[in-house]
């Protein structure tokens, strides 16, 4: 069923406010979580000559920010949460926008990668392409996009007070192509476990 403007907000209000008022704790909770695999992952496969330019799509309370600034680059944050903006400025010390992933407003070939990390899955199915026609927008000449989220049969919907569509890779292939991208790698995580204990759907792309 068609999604109208209305329900687009409401998903995103909804979405949004959960965040918000568990922000604390989310950033206590997340505080170690290792996604060096991840980062790697998007730094190996820039050409162009460090530092790079990153934007952390998605960066919640600010953890990547910091690592990625501690490795020597440059980090700008983005995140639809007014509360993990103001955590991620205060934490990290860098640029912070604070935009709903429904309506961004992002530079033209600014950045070397985008690293969307657990952050593209809350964006409804009928709003992603656009979503990620914003990102290729963003990335220079060929950037690099990386992405991880919740893997599942491409069903979407709510899960508590948040919203997620839960895509297999065939289908996060397709979107993916249709918006520009070409594929370096895919990967299941956390690693080294059997499938079904594997959740999260790693990938790569390169702006094309």
């Amino acid at each position: 069923m068609k999604q109208t403007p209305t329900d687009l907000e409401q998903i995103t209000a909804t979405t949004l406010s959960h965040y918000n008022s568990v922000a604390e704790d989310f950033r206590e909770g997340t505080r170690d979580h290792d996604v060096s695999q991840n980062i790697d992952a998007l730094l190996r496969h820039i050409r162009a000559q460090a530092p790079f330019t990153i934007l952390d799509f998605g960066c919640g309370p600010g953890r990547d920010l910091q690592t990625f600034t501690r490795m020597g680059h440059v980090a700008v944050g983005l995140d639809g949460s007014l509360e993990f903006a103001r955590m991620a400025r205060e934490d990290s010390g860098c640029e912070v926008w604070q935009q709903d992933f429904l309506k961004l407003d992002l530079p033209t070939a600014r950045f070397d990668g985008v690293f969307a990390n657990a952050t593209l899955f809350h964006v409804p199915s009928q709003a992603l392409p656009q979503v990620l026609k914003q990102l290729h927008g963003t990335l220079k000449a060929d950037g690099v996009l990386f992405s991880s989220n919740p893997r599942g049969d491409n069903r979407e919907g709510w899960n508590g007070p948040r919203y997620g569509a839960y895509h297999d890779l065939e289908a996060w292939r397709r979107l993916l192509t249709d918006a520009g991208f070409v594929e370096l790698e895919h990967y299941y995580r956390p690693a080294g476990l059997p499938r079904e204990q594997q959740p999260w759907l790693a990938s790569v792309w390169r702006k094309v």
